[in-house]
């Protein structure tokens, strides 16, 4: 008789008829990243074709997150002033954002989820430019992506992630090493596929597969140091928990990794909950109703 794993192939849980597709701007914004000799003229096509888009553009480098003076009106302009790695992530964001289905599973809510993804990618950013990383908008995108196959595995498998909930709720453990136990892949492996199979940048896909690594990401040290603060990401409470089960994990590896005391984290994560209740509206997303900050000062 086959085992839970060996009948919950993730090829054949990935199947080609339930993979939602990127819309066209996306894909056009990402091909293009790949191209040195790109500039602001050539990433604002795509998102001019698309006026859906270009209008999420606009209203998002006028926010005040980024606190211009003045008001940008035209998307190469926005380009050129906040980057071409922010818009492209941003665009990238909201094709995953309207593509992944809600399956309707428990208590599973995807807002919450998208929510997650947001503080965590704002955190994964944050903590790049702590180290002073060249790629902190690559973390963003990595951070934020890294959850985005869960819908669907709870869409495809209800069953077995029913009893994977239930365990996790009764063994307090983390749902990707109880993936493990039970498939021999997890959520961040599922996630990896799909980045493939939509052709993201191959630096995504790898930061997407290792955020569940987090000790032998940091025993690689330096040149792991961009991954990690994606694995780091993941450790965040989540927005709906009451409890931070994670938190002494968390601040180990958080001091390994950047060598802040509890003060200088203080800061980060007052400057993380700061970013998220300024970018999340932007998203239609709710703002978090229990700062990370407030964990901490529990103590």
């Amino acid at each position: 008789m086959p085992t839970v794993a060996e009948s919950t192939n993730l090829e054949d849980v990935f199947h080609v008829d339930i993979l939602p597709a990127l819309p066209h701007s996306a894909i056009s914004l990402l091909q293009l990243s790949q191209k040195e000799e790109a500039g602001p003229a050539d990433f604002a096509k795509p998102i001019e074709a698309d006026p859906g888009l270009m209008g999420q553009v606009l209203r998002f480098v006028n926010s005040s997150y980024f606190g211009f003076s003045r008001e940008i009106m035209s998307v190469p302009q926005a380009i050129t002033l906040v980057g071409s790695r922010a818009i492209v992530n941003f665009a990238l964001w909201n094709a995953v954002f309207s593509v992944i289905p809600n399956p309707k599973f428990g208590p599973f809510d995807l807002k919450a989820l998208w929510q997650d993804s947001l503080r965590r990618a704002i955190f994964a950013r944050k903590m790049g430019r702590v180290l002073r990383l060249e790629d902190s908008e690559d973390l963003f995108a990595g951070a934020l992506l890294q959850d985005m196959a869960i819908p669907l595995l709870l869409k495809e498998l209800p069953t077995e992630y029913e009893a994977l909930v239930e365990k996790r709720a009764a063994e307090g453990k983390r749902l990707s090493g109880l993936e493990k136990e039970m498939f021999g892949w997890n959520h961040a492996d599922a996630a990896a596929v799909l980045a493939t199979r939509w052709n993201l940048p191959e630096e995504f896909v790898s930061l997407i597969a290792q955020h569940t690594e987090m000790e032998q990401l940091l025993e690689l040290g330096k040149p792991a140091r961009g991954a990690a603060c994606v694995a780091l990401a993941s450790l965040l409470p989540s927005c709906s928990e009451e409890e931070w089960h994670e938190k002494d994990k968390f601040q180990s590896a958080c001091e390994r990794l950047t060598g802040m005391n509890i003060e200088q984290l203080t800061d980060c994560l007052n400057e993380v909950d700061e970013q998220t209740a300024e970018f999340a509206p932007l998203l239609k997303l709710p703002i978090p109703e229990q700062t990370i900050v407030s964990f901490i000062k529990t103590e």
